[in-house]
């Protein structure tokens, strides 16, 4: 409609300039000016005909940037219910470790007071279990300490690959991921055999990917994707090529 009206007016102003010829200056400078407002109101039409284009291109690029924030939540939300589900593996551990050290007698006639009593935790599980207990609640600089204190004074642990995984989260929760990168390393040459190594690696490959080398995040991703098909790190490790194209 505006369109109309201007190509209007401008026919309009033609018609006058064909009209009037040459009869007087004043009527000149008239036609003149209508014209040079048709120009004005051209210029404004193309203007904002330039924002909306602006605009229409910003919203396809929110699009954009919407499905792939939704794709990378949904990866951080595998990774934070497979912790989750870490977590309370190592708890039912606990539970089943002092369960195995105070049995309950079956026989019927034997008296609640003869029940032989659980075993003291030893200072290695509460140091343990404190430090996963700081890291559990978001303490994560002091559960780091906690977790070097307790590698360096108990060496031989079964729970060591379980505590430099947590040690590699801690410092991955406060964006060290230089120092977790380094952590999660160490369980892949010392550990190959415990329940960590995997989710090590997958972290590991992330670590990279946090520090910006990109070519060696997307080959650590490819060994997940290509060597344990069917895992939660595997689809995590192809979540995380979607993002980032490929």
């Amino acid at each position: 409609m505006r369109k109309t009206q201007i190509i209007t007016a401008g026919l309009v102003g033609v018609g006058l300039l064909g009209t009037i010829g040459c009869n007087s200056g004043e009527q000149i400078r008239k036609v003149e000016q209508e014209v040079g407002d048709l120009k004005l109101q051209v210029f404004k039409l193309r203007t904002e005909m330039e924002g909306l284009n602006k605009n229409s291109e910003a919203e396809r690029a929110a699009s954009v940037e919407a499905r792939t924030l939704d794709r990378r939540f949904q990866a951080d939300l595998q990774e934070t219910l497979r912790q989750l589900q870490e977590s309370t593996r190592v708890l039912n551990n606990r539970i089943g470790d002092s369960a195995r050290t105070g049995r309950i007698s079956s026989t019927p006639s034997r008296p609640a007071q003869d029940v032989a009593p659980q075993a003291p935790m030893g200072d290695e599980e509460k140091a343990y279990g404190a430090a996963i207990l700081d890291y559990n609640r978001g303490n994560y600089a002091i559960a780091a300490e906690s977790l070097e204190l307790f590698l360096k004074g108990n060496p031989s642990s079964v729970k060591r690959p379980d505590a430099l995984f947590f040690l590699g989260l801690a410092h991955y929760n406060q964006k060290a991921f230089d120092k977790a990168q380094r952590t999660f390393e160490q369980i892949l040459k010392e550990h190959s055999s415990s329940v960590q190594f995997l989710p090590s690696k997958l972290k590991r490959a992330q670590c990279l990917l946090k520090q910006g080398l990109k070519p060696a995040a997307v080959k650590a991703f490819k060994e997940i994707i290509d060597g344990f098909q069917g895992t939660p790190e595997a689809r995590t490790a192809q979540q995380e090529m979607a993002d980032l194209g490929f």
